[in-house]
């Protein structure tokens, strides 16, 4: 899917009744890379709060309790994508009012606005325009041919969902293009979809198709002298695996940056399911990405959201020792690091 960013909108994000780090993924995403301005969120819970208290960024946007409490907008974008994507009474009451007003609104649910028939009717009579990001008629395989060998392919991946890897995608793909590298970013999910413009949300092509979803993405960007295909789930978490499979199948990648959150213990939402040890992830990637094309990890990017300085310092020592691999937290810290070892992996590959 392929849309234009317009930085002239005004927009408020629907997060009605989880406006927190993880659930609120998309929210954050659009608040942190998003074209347009972001005037407000929608939570009839946290009303009277701000993004950055809830969220960690957005500084003082106002949460509200309802559309007619917030500030004029346009567009009306779901900032979560919660597992199942189903709506609950309170969401589908926001976004119909929403439609009524003749805002357009932009979904990454499961859920297909265009599929309902009263989110449809009220729209034709408002002018309003509904976006499912999430659909696709993806239904080509792999053909695993014509990859330009001059292009450096990266993949974000990661011990579990919700840990980072579209934040390191994007900064990594920003890094180096500021370094001279001339980079795409290759949105797989919903909030990179809104991000970038383009893309495809793998996690809703039928599985057969996954691995050539991913390859026409990745054709369709390696006109650039590098790419940062973000990541999805992963091979951890058995929710999600399958996709990420998919994903790694799909791009081929050269190189890898390992994503995790610093002191998570279990798999988001499969409590009290234990998290495998780094090392056993960080090989569980290497044997299924070396299975038909060189890669190697690149760097570890640590999401030391819930860490103070001094917590963040050890944690780094400690990855750094157990992997062999240096190691950022990129929002702390900075891109640099990575970008370099983009970069050696370029030079080293003949990538030139």
């Amino acid at each position: 899917m392929s849309r234009p960013c317009d930085d002239s909108r005004r927009i408020l994000l629907l997060t009605e009744g989880r406006t927190t780090p993880l659930s609120a993924k998309t929210a954050t995403g659009v608040i942190r890379y998003g074209h347009g301005q972001v005037v407000g969120l929608i939570d009839s819970t946290q009303a009277g709060q701000t993004a950055g208290a809830l969220l960690g960024v957005g500084g003082d946007i106002p949460v509200c309790a309802s559309l007619g409490q917030a500030p004029e907008a346009d567009t009306l974008i779901i900032g979560i994508a919660p597992a199942g994507g189903a709506l609950t009474g309170g969401m589908r009451g926001v976004i119909g009012e929403a439609i009524e007003r003749g805002m357009d609104v932009e979904s990454g649910m499961h859920f297909f606005l265009g599929d309902d028939d009263e989110f449809v009717r009220l729209a034709r009579r408002s002018g309003a325009t509904l976006t499912d990001l999430r659909k696709n008629s993806e239904r080509d395989v792999a053909r695993f041919e014509a990859f330009d060998p001059k292009c450096l392919r990266l993949h974000t991946v990661g011990n579990d969902s919700c840990v980072g890897k579209m934040l390191v995608s994007v900064e990594l793909a920003r890094g180096l293009a500021r370094a001279g590298c001339d980079t795409k970013f290759v949105a797989t999910g919903q909030t990179g979809m809104l991000i970038e413009g383009d893309g495809c949300a793998v996690d809703s092509v039928v599985s057969d198709f996954i691995g050539g979803a991913t390859e026409r993405l990745v054709l369709a960007a390696q006109g650039h002298e590098a790419m940062v295909v973000e990541g999805q789930g992963s091979l951890a978490n058995p929710r999600y695996s399958g996709v990420t499979m998919g994903l790694l199948h799909g791009c081929l990648p050269d190189g890898l940056v390992m994503c995790y959150e610093a002191g998570r213990t279990e798999i988001v939402g499969l409590e009290p399911m234990r998290l495998p040890p780094l090392e056993q992830v960080v090989q569980a990637f290497l044997s299924v990405a070396n299975l038909h094309h060189p890669c190697r990890f690149i760097g570890v990017a640590i999401n030391g959201r819930l860490l103070s300085g001094d917590e963040f310092q050890r944690e780094k020592e400690s990855v750094q020792q157990r992997l062999d691999l240096p190691a950022w937290d990129v929002v702390r810290e900075g891109i640099d690091g990575l970008v370099g070892e983009a970069l050696k992996l370029r030079r080293e590959l003949g990538k030139l």
